[in-house]
């Protein structure tokens, strides 16, 4: 028989998928912002020939932006505690 202070496989593996799930929406969400900015910066300075100006301000914007979800995510890991 099982204590009944041991959790079940499966109940350890749903947390750890969830666990994992919301580190990889994390890491989706700063890539996404950083390489949208840095891709916005590079088609802008093809248009207006202004080489590397506005990628340079692309790669700002990006970790800019990266660093609003980073204070996100913390702002809420503090909320729950």
């Amino acid at each position: 028989m099982r204590k009944p202070d041991e959790e079940s496989y499966p109940d350890q593996f749903g947390r750890s998928v969830r666990a994992i799930s919301d580190y990889m929406g994390l890491g989706l969400q700063i890539a996404v912002s950083f390489a949208f900015f840095v891709l916005l910066g590079f088609w802008a300075d093809g248009k207006l020939g202004t080489s590397p100006l506005l990628l340079l301000a692309g790669v700002v914007l990006g970790m800019v932006g990266m660093a609003l979800v980073l204070m996100k995510v913390v702002r809420q890991a503090n909320k729950k505690k």
